[in-house]
């Protein structure tokens, strides 16, 4: 069915826009005055997931993109309508005046039209991969075939929430450091650039040796000067190489590699990475995903090809008939008291709960973890900036020093 996008007039003369679908712009017209709503435009909306998107659409058009608070918030409203005893089709078509994200309204409306044609909800999910991920359309089919489906919309509405309410602190937590950074090395760069040669230029006509720290600094200060330039093309080329290294497979394992092996950085990425497999993990098996096909969409989203192939490993194990906590304890990569944690669940056959019971665990530490980094990067930070700026005065005083000297 045809999606319209209308600007139209209410019953006070308020000017509002919104979307409609309709057989017709005529009928659309129609239901749109029945609602007391009198429309001064209306223009069919074509699918744009059919059309190829141009380079750098991401960039240009940031706010078309659904954020994950969107799409947690949608889940946990269907799933309170559907427990009302709203039908699905109904529950949908309340949710899309009350989206705020104009493109996310048209993928709802279209969802609903896929529904009233006859698809299944996870089969119309499945249409927007970009939007919904393997593990939502997964649950939400499961939800289907065992006739709970608000459950499982309100355990995904948990999940999500989880998920994101981690992320907000994780990011809070490192706004501040990684800001200061950035101002330190914006001032940093300014001096040497700018202030520090109009300071020491006036020390290029003496006759005298410079100290040595004052020769490094002007050393350093005339490399700035002349090619700042090449830290610029350096940045945006690391920037380039980066983005290009993630979209290959070897690139994308070797930087995934690095990552898990650097020193703080790697125990963080791979506690974070086991939490998301344990969480999501033990979703699927609650709501009757079997082992093997909670595995195949679990290795999708840890965000690690390293962790991905061991989980790839251990579900060919698990298929073999071993458990899934000996076949995790192969590599190295999952923490040691996940693995007993796991295989004390299939023991007592409590998985799922020991499962959720892990990713607790791990979530907590790995934001305790940051926490306490962020509060020794900020004095750190503060002390590196002292001394370089300490270096600085000290560099230019030393030979002004001297001069009172030679006059004395």
């Amino acid at each position: 069915m045809p999606v319209y996008e209308y600007t139209a007039l209410d019953i006070k003369g308020k000017a509002i826009t919104g979307i409609i679908d309709s057989d017709s712009p005529f009928s659309a017209r129609q239901n749109l005055r029945s609602s007391k709503i009198f429309p001064v435009s209306l223009k069919e909306v074509h699918d744009a997931s059919k059309k190829k998107e141009p380079l750098f659409s991401s960039i240009i058009h940031p706010f078309t993109r659904v954020k994950p608070s969107e799409i947690s918030m949608m889940t946990r409203q269907l799933s309170t309508l559907i427990s009302a005893g709203f039908q699905l089709v109904t529950a949908i078509n309340t949710l899309i005046p009350q989206t705020k994200s104009y493109a996310f309204k048209k993928i709802l409306a279209r969802i609903k039209d896929s529904i009233v044609e006859g698809n299944s909800f996870a089969n119309a999910l499945s249409q927007y991969p970009g939007i919904f991920s393997s593990l939502y359309v997964n649950m939400v089919h499961s939800g289907e075939s065992s006739g709970s489906l608000e459950i499982v919309l309100e355990r995904l509405a948990d999940i999500t929430e989880k998920q994101q309410a981690l992320s907000n602190r994780i990011r809070s937590s490192l706004t501040y450091p990684v800001f200061m950074t950035f101002i330190g090395a914006v001032v940093l760069f300014l001096l040497l650039t700018f202030i520090v040669p109009s300071i020491t230029s006036i020390f290029t006509d003496m006759n005298q040796v410079l100290p040595a720290p004052t020769r490094f600094l002007i050393t350093i200060s005339d490399i700035f000067k002349s090619y700042w330039w090449i830290f610029f093309i350096v940045i945006i080329g690391s920037l380039i190489i980066f983005r290009r290294l993630k979209k290959t497979a070897t690139g994308l394992y070797f930087l995934d590699k690095t990552i898990l092996y650097l020193p703080v950085i790697g125990l963080l990425a791979k506690k974070l990475a086991v939490a998301r497999f344990s969480r999501t993990l033990g979703s699927l098996l609650e709501n009757g995903v079997s082992m093997l096909s909670a595995l195949e969409i679990v290795k999708n989203i840890v965000g690690n090809v390293l962790i991905s192939n061991t989980i790839d490993t251990a579900a060919k194990e698990v298929g073999k008939g071993h458990g899934l906590g000996a076949a995790l304890s192969e590599s190295s990569l999952f923490p040691n008291l996940s693995i007993q944690m796991i295989q004390v669940g299939e023991q007592s056959g409590e998985l799922e709960s020991m499962l959720a019971k892990v990713a607790d665990i791990f979530e907590n530490e790995v934001e305790s973890s940051i926490m306490s980094m962020t509060s020794l990067i900020e004095p750190i930070m503060i002390l590196i900036m002292g001394v370089i700026v300490g270096f600085i005065v000290l560099s230019i005083c030393l030979p002004i020093f001297e001069m009172n000297q030679l006059i004395m």
